[in-house]
């Protein structure tokens, strides 16, 4: 199937340059490979219950949008333990360590990719082992 889709120039530069270097057939296999791992990030997060440990990491311009983030983070104190925050110009980075039900953390990911300000939400989640039972016998 053939589709098109607008994209930055300099990402696209930047894109075309890693899956050359990575000695990829072509942008289409690179593409596809882009769009499984997306998927398989999202579906993950998606379909995950009972309570888990994650960090939730995210860029965005601190200007646009600090009032509404700082007002969502509030909003999931339950599930947020720490914040970790750095400068970059007129860019944050912001790290949300989080522990709780999964549809809570699933819920805080999906509200932070409603900001325009915010560019990138990345995710790395594991199971809470503590919270689950042990077979010991």
């Amino acid at each position: 199937m053939r589709t098109s889709v607008n994209i930055p120039e300099g990402l696209l530069a930047e894109f075309d340059r890693v899956w050359r270097e990575q000695d990829l057939e072509n942008r289409s296999r690179a593409v596809r490979e882009a769009m499984e791992e997306y998927v398989e990030r999202h579906s993950r997060l998606a379909a995950m219950d009972g309570d888990v440990v994650a960090l939730v990491g995210f860029d965005y311009r601190h200007a646009d949008v600090i009032r509404d983030l700082h007002a969502v983070q509030h909003t999931f104190q339950d599930v947020i333990l720490n914040t970790s925050h750095t400068h970059q110009g007129e860019w944050c980075l912001e790290s949300l360590f989080c522990r709780g039900p999964a549809e809570r953390v699933r819920d805080l990911t999906y509200r932070l990719r409603d900001f325009d300000a915010v560019r990138r939400v990345k995710v790395m989640v594991i199971r809470d082992e503590a919270a689950e039972p042990h077979g010991h016998g």
